[in-house]
Order: C-alpha cells, then sequence, then structure tokens
C-alpha cells in the first residue's frame, strides 16, 4: 500500500489527509472473499462498506478480482434476511481449533514473585 501510494504521489497531488481511508478501504478488500459464518454481516455494518464494495466492485471489472465474489456481495445487499442466510457460503476450513493459553511458570519454591522480579517500574 505505501509503495504504491508514493508511486501514485509522483504523478498525482493525493493529499496525505486520505491516507488512512484509503488504506481502509484497501484493508477491507480480503474480507469480500470471506462470505460464511457472521463475517459478511460484520462487514455489511462496516461504516466505509459501500466505498470499499464500490472499490471492489470496479477491481473486478478489470478482473483484478473475482466477479462472481462481486456479484454475490451485489445480491447479499438487496435480499431479504431469510434469503441472505441461504446465500452464506459454508466454512469450508471446519471447526475452529481452539487457543491455549500458557501458563505462568511458579517460582520452584512456591513463593511469589517479588516486584523487582517483575520487570520495570512504570
Amino acid at each position: 500500500m505505501h509503495a504504491a501510494l508514493d508511486l501514485q504521489r509522483d504523478t498525482l497531488a493525493i493529499p496525505r489527509r486520505f491516507d488512512a481511508t484509503m488504506k481502509e478501504l484497501w484493508l477491507l478488500q480480503p474480507r469480500f472473499l470471506q462470505r460464511g459464518g457472521h463475517r459478511p454481516y460484520r462487514l455489511l455494518e462496516h461504516p466505509r462498506f459501500r466505498a470499499g464494495y464500490d472499490f471492489f466492485a470496479l477491481r473486478a471489472e478489470s478482473a483484478n478480482a473475482p466477479q462472481e465474489a462481486a456479484r454475490w456481495w451485489e445480491r447479499f445487499q438487496e435480499v431479504n434476511p431469510d434469503e441472505r442466510e441461504r446465500m452464506l457460503v459454508s466454512d469450508e476450513a471446519g471447526p475452529k481449533k481452539k487457543r491455549r493459553r500458557r501458563r505462568k511458570k511458579k517460582p520452584a519454591d512456591g513463593t511469589p514473585p517479588l516486584a523487582t522480579d517483575m520487570g520495570p517500574e512504570t
């Protein structure tokens, strides 16, 4: 993103105040390929969804993104909630793996660590 913006700044006058918005729309693009579970609903509620979708549709027209996904999103926005539920793509990844939390090691003698052992004071 940074390299592309810097390259475009050589020929176009792009105000820096638009950088954050452009990067946000750019970062939304992979989310349009995720069409299972609750992800489409969360993306639909995103404040910049419509701008992100318009960018995705332009990319699909130029063969830079899947046209089928752009058509799916166009239809997903227009249908009623029941039809949206039927349109969801099943997750092929299977169930989520549970993440394990690492336990803190206790001192060998069973005493709690001293304040000096916990690092620098704030």
